[in-house]
């Protein structure tokens, strides 16, 4: 039974019920928010040609793999406060070309798309901006940021905590293996709830000083920013000069347009209606994709030892993904994944 502080029994049950459901909805939409990037930046990924690209490739899958660990960190808040992550439903991948949830960028238009640095510039640049960048060149402002829409969860997180404890799931629930930033951590309480976001912000964006995460990573933004300037980013070598403290003056990062499939655009199941060989591939590559959602749901949803079991589904897409990459659907352009919901 979740008890209300005396002091705050005037706001009444029904608002302090009322606003935690409410919390435990914005969560859930940014599980979704986590996964919504995953298929745009995987398109991208298995539209490099093997062997080719090779230092962005490890770039775009390293912003990959920690997509799925802002997931399991955002699971492991809404499972601290007795919610239940819906991840194995056909809404839970969203359209593309389309919005972010939760009005992120709200004018911004997310496609499926081949690598190119205007898709990195356009696209995933846009998605990961801070508020306040540390290489001179703040973005301009376009809707809320990842980051701005977290700051107002821990805000409502801080404010439930105030009136009552909202810890109250079950800890068997909480993921603390499989990512090296989880291992022997869980969500219990307020503190650790706005570290596990903190993490997912500053993986994202750096902070204000810094564009290093606590692990001394680059954030996702200044990774992409790495592969549009084709430079890597180093501490400025005359922080004397009023200059930025951080310069894309470091070695090259070369990108080979020849190294990288001509994938169409946002394809869709009406894409491969005329190919039968095309369609069986996209569902084979779909029905493996709604499988690792399934398993992930189970694992957010008692079952984190099956984590194993859901990362192994998706180091199977690659493979499916490029099988198709590397036939024409029209002249001049490959095919590419839809990315739907099959149902089991």
């Amino acid at each position: 039974m979740i008890r209300l502080k005396p002091e705050l029994l005037e706001l009444g049950d029904h608002s302090f019920e009322f606003r935690l459901k409410a919390l435990k909805h914005k969560l859930q939409v940014a599980i979704e928010l986590e996964h919504s990037t995953i298929p745009p930046y995987l398109y991208a990924l298995y539209s490099i040609k093997t062997e080719q690209n090779l230092e962005i490739a490890h770039l775009i899958k390293s912003v990959v793999k920690q997509e799925m660990l802002h997931m399991s960190l955002d699971c492991n808040v809404l499972n601290a406060i007795g919610g239940h992550p819906k991840i194995d439903s056909p809404h839970f991948i969203p359209d593309y070309p389309g919005h972010l949830p939760g009005t992120v960028e709200d004018s911004l238009i997310v496609p499926l798309a081949a690598l190119s640095k205007q898709l990195v510039l356009d696209v995933f640049m846009v998605i990961e901006e801070p508020e306040q960048t540390v290489d001179g060149v703040d973005p301009p402002p376009d809707g809320i940021t990842i980051g701005q829409f977290y700051d107002h969860i821990k805000i409502e997180i801080s404010a439930l905590s105030r009136m009552g404890n909202i810890f109250t799931g079950a800890h068997e629930k909480q993921l603390v293996t499989g990512f090296p930033e989880l291992q022997d951590k869980g969500v219990t309480d307020e503190a650790s709830a706005l570290a596990a976001i903190d993490m997912i912000i500053e993986q994202g964006e750096g902070s204000h000083i810094s564009p290093l995460d606590p692990e001394h990573e680059l954030a996702h933004y200044y990774k992409y920013a790495e592969v549009y300037y084709g430079r890597k980013l180093i501490a400025n070598p005359a922080p004397h000069v009023p200059v930025p403290p951080w310069v894309f003056e470091g070695h090259r990062i070369e990108f080979d347009a020849c190294g990288i499939y001509p994938v169409i655009s946002n394809p869709n199941s009406k894409s491969y209606m005329a190919n039968p060989r095309l369609a069986d591939l996209n569902l084979t590559f779909n029905r493996a994709y709604s499988d690792m959602l399934r398993k992930l749901h189970k694992v957010f949803n008692g079952h984190p030892d099956q984590l194993a079991l859901a990362l192994l589904s998706m180091q199977g897409l690659r493979q499916q993904a490029q099988l198709m990459m590397a036939l024409e659907v029209v002249p001049g352009q490959t095919a590419g994944p839809t990315f739907d919901y099959i149902p089991a």
